[in-house]
């Protein structure tokens, strides 16, 4: 009787979900008796997202405690060995430079070989404690028209499971910048701000996404006679991309790109080109969300005991 109910409510709820095309899953675990919702994530197993250095690197990365470190090629993200980082920091700077040099050898990699030294993450990726809010921002996504497909990539990048201002001032579950939750309808100012109230923060960020970020990505791979469907997961990276850095520093980015860069490889071009200030941070921004997508799947499908799945429909 358990199960039947469940499985009615979970039918009933997700029938009555409105959003774009994003296959939405209703998970019941018995161990903690907890029920959520989250995004499906097939699309990056088929297309075989998850097979990419990038996204082993950073999946990695957020399941490697902080006194550890990855040595890595800084282009590919491919990964050549592990270092503690008391050993590490215990470094002169001519040491760390030499280390790199043996490091290239080893491997025989050339004198310009950038190699990057990248401490776990595991302290900061709280893939745990950002699943209640992934549930509740997939039903305000869905009552705000706006794929929540976005609400899931979005909340597992910033600041997961956590309020953190950025380096640069965003805040917020949606790391919205002060300026840009202004715009959004949110109040910001000495005495109040509401980038802290998760519902406010959310709308804003629907609206950040529906009247700017999703049409201004339309309009520049239009401009640049580049086809795309919504629905395809590199165009949402894109948007991602836009969501992070700005229009301006992505249109000029994909400026650059050759005609005969297309689809899925679009985004592996991104990842390896700068424009402006799209440069290290922004390139990583894409290849954290896929990590964190494929660590939020194994959460899932590791502690599950239920999985209801239903089909939202585009209005």
């Amino acid at each position: 009787m358990r199960v039947l109910s469940f499985f009615l409510i979970s039918f009933i709820f997700c029938f009555k979900l409105t959003a774009q095309k994003s296959q939405v899953i209703d998970v019941y675990c018995s161990k903690d008796t907890s029920c959520y919702l989250a995004i499906k994530s097939d699309d990056i197993f088929s297309q075989r997202w998850d097979t990419l250095a990038q996204a082993i690197f950073w999946k990695q990365i957020m399941n490697l405690s902080s006194d550890t470190a990855i040595i890595n090629i800084a282009a590919s993200r491919k990964i050549l060995d592990n270092i503690l980082m008391k050993n590490w920091n215990i470094k002169t700077d001519e040491e760390k430079l030499s280390f790199k040099d043996s490091v290239r050898n080893t491997h025989n990699l050339t004198d310009s070989t950038k190699i990057y030294i990248t401490s776990g993450r595991k302290e900061f990726y709280l893939i745990n404690s950002t699943i209640p809010s992934i549930s509740k921002a997939i039903e305000l996504f869905s009552y705000f028209k706006t794929d929540p497909w976005y609400a899931q990539a979005i909340l597992l990048i910033e600041s997961p499971g956590k309020l953190e201002y950025s380096s640069v001032g965003a805040y917020g579950s949606f790391q919205l910048m002060k300026s840009v939750a202004r715009s959004h309808g949110l109040i910001v100012n000495k005495e109040i701000d509401e980038r802290k109230d998760f519902n406010k923060s959310a709308k804003a960020a629907c609206s950040l996404l529906n009247t700017i970020c999703i049409p201004e990505t339309k309009r520049v791979l239009s401009k640049l006679n580049i086809e795309f469907d919504e629905n395809d997961l590199w165009f949402k990276f894109v948007v991602l991309h836009v969501y992070h850095a700005g229009i301006g520093n992505v249109e000029g980015l994909l400026g650059q790109i050759s005609k005969d860069v297309t689809g899925n490889d679009i985004i592996s071009w991104m990842w390896q080109n700068e424009w402006g200030n799209f440069k290290n941070a922004s390139q990583n921004y894409t290849q954290v969300a896929i990590a964190a997508i494929l660590c939020l799947n194994d959460i899932i499908y590791n502690n599950c005991n239920e999985i209801y799945e239903c089909n939202i429909e585009k209005l």
